[in-house]
């Protein structure tokens, strides 16, 4: 069981003040904030069994429903070409993480707590409200991908599934009150019955591998087509995801580390291992979905599958089997069902770290889902689930242009050895980092003059 610990700290164990305006307090998710013990463990491999969690709880966000349509709409328009686009936000994924570990670990602060005290007010209010515009659109398709579902499985009508999407909560409450580790134990289940699900439907697919791996070798015709490059971004939004860098940054702070320096480089390694591998699952799973695309719609003709109903439906008769629709059902279902929980600790962070506002986990819940319940029934009531595939697209688009918000900053305060002291990042992964930000900024601004000019 978790042992509880309080949140507070005395002068000698608070972090590295060094720039930051005000002392590391009041950490967001207080109620399981150093609850994981770490420093009992006396061998290096308990201890790093002990950070083993919340790289999985991130991985979520990089497989979500959302990621699914992008996936399905670029495996079946273009093939294995797109999977190039599938590692490189992967690699991207695992260096911004990192780096998430790092602010944590090195300031005692989450990346929301970090922008209020770095930037004025006039900066830190807006980065508040491009993090909570993030939240709402991945909510949009956790709702949508878990309402397909529900009615995949069970037949429930989509208009009925997308209001039931609203009790969740409870089950994040539940999780929540039992122990932050049985949360952590859900969610590695939930992505174990996933890759299972897709490990199957891809041995019934029998992709062909060699187009597969050149798949994985880049390519400039996704900067040369508009409609390769809209499905590119969506993939890179939907893969490196804004609420993911805010989530982070303050779950590893659930581990109770130590305060000592050799304890901070120590747990900083650890946590970094722990993501690193778990977003490797990520890149298998996130790939997988999109070789099962290419091999059962792309070599079919079927170049225009974007509704994931309508991919589910496709796969009896593709694949000669009746199974492989109900394992992309359970596989779906289990992804809205992750993706909910972490998107309730994301929203959680936002506000406490930028607003210093606290509420109960199944208020801001209820907050954060009546808001998205809004564009997701209204798109399926008016238009039914034809458009929910391309609604699912547009909110992984949104979700790409909001990650400079978050890139940018984290970029900027994990390069400060004044914010940071001996834990600030090396140059040469700073380096590294401010390319990825400087790709992202590139890819955006070609995106919107694409869609005014184009």
């Amino acid at each position: 069981m978790d042992a509880r610990a309080e949140p507070t700290s005395t002068a000698s164990e608070r972090p590295h003040q060094g720039t930051w305006r005000s002392p590391a307090k009041d950490p967001s998710l207080s109620d399981v904030f150093r609850t994981v013990r770490v420093s009992d463990h006396n061998t290096s491999w308990r201890r790093l069994a002990a950070f083993f969690g919340p790289g999985y709880m991130v991985a979520v966000g990089y497989m979500d429903p959302g990621n699914w349509a992008t996936s399905i709409a670029g495996g079946s328009k273009f093939g294995y070409a797109l999977l190039f686009v599938a590692l490189l936000s992967n690699i991207m994924a695992i260096v911004l993480q990192s780096l998430c570990a790092r602010l944590a670990i090195g300031s005692g602060r989450d990346l929301a707590q970090a922008c209020r005290d770095g930037y004025p007010q006039w900066a830190a209010y807006p980065l508040w409200l491009f993090a909570e515009i993030a939240i709402i659109a991945t909510d949009v398709a956790e709702v949508i991908g878990t309402a397909i579902g529900l009615n995949l499985l069970f037949g429930i009508p989509l208009e009925i599934g997308v209001l039931l999407t609203a009790l969740d909560v409870f089950v994040v409450l539940l999780l929540q009150r039992l122990g932050f580790r049985y949360l952590e134990a859900f969610i590695i289940t939930m992505l174990g019955v996933i890759a299972i699900c897709f490990a199957v439907q891809i041995a019934m697919a029998d992709p062909e591998w060699g187009a597969v791996i050149r798949g994985f070798a880049p390519t400039t015709e996704i900067l040369k087509n508009p409609e390769m490059l809209y499905l590119a971004l969506g993939i890179i939004g939907a893969t490196v995801m804004p609420h993911n860098l805010y989530l982070h940054s303050a779950i590893v702070q659930t581990r109770d580390y130590g305060t000592t320096s050799e304890q901070k480089h120590e747990a900083l390694k650890f946590a970094t291992i722990d993501s690193t591998l778990a977003l490797c699952l990520a890149l298998l799973i996130n790939a997988s979905i999109l070789i099962l695309a290419a091999a059962a719609f792309y070599t079919a003709g079927k170049t225009n599958v974007v509704e994931l109903s309508e991919a589910q439906s496709l796969l009896h008769p593709l694949l000669g089997s009746a199974i492989a629709p109900t394992l992309f059902g359970i596989a779906l279902l289990c992804c809205g069902l992750n993706s909910t929980v972490t998107a309730t600790l994301a929203g959680q962070t936002v506000m406490e770290g930028f607003l210093h506002i606290r509420l109960a986990p199944w208020v801001r819940r209820l907050i954060t889902r009546s808001v998205a319940l809004l564009p997701a029934a209204g798109v399926t009531l008016l238009y039914g689930e034809a458009e929910t595939g391309k609604l699912l697209i547009l909110t992984q688009v949104v979700l790409s242009l909001q990650l400079p918000f978050a890139v940018i900053p984290l970029v900027q305060f994990t390069a400060s050895r004044g914010k940071l002291g001996n834990l600030v990042a090396p140059r040469w992964l700073t380096a590294v980092a401010v390319v990825i930000a400087a790709t992202i900024v590139i890819l955006n601004a070609k995106l919107v003059y694409d869609y005014f000019i184009g």
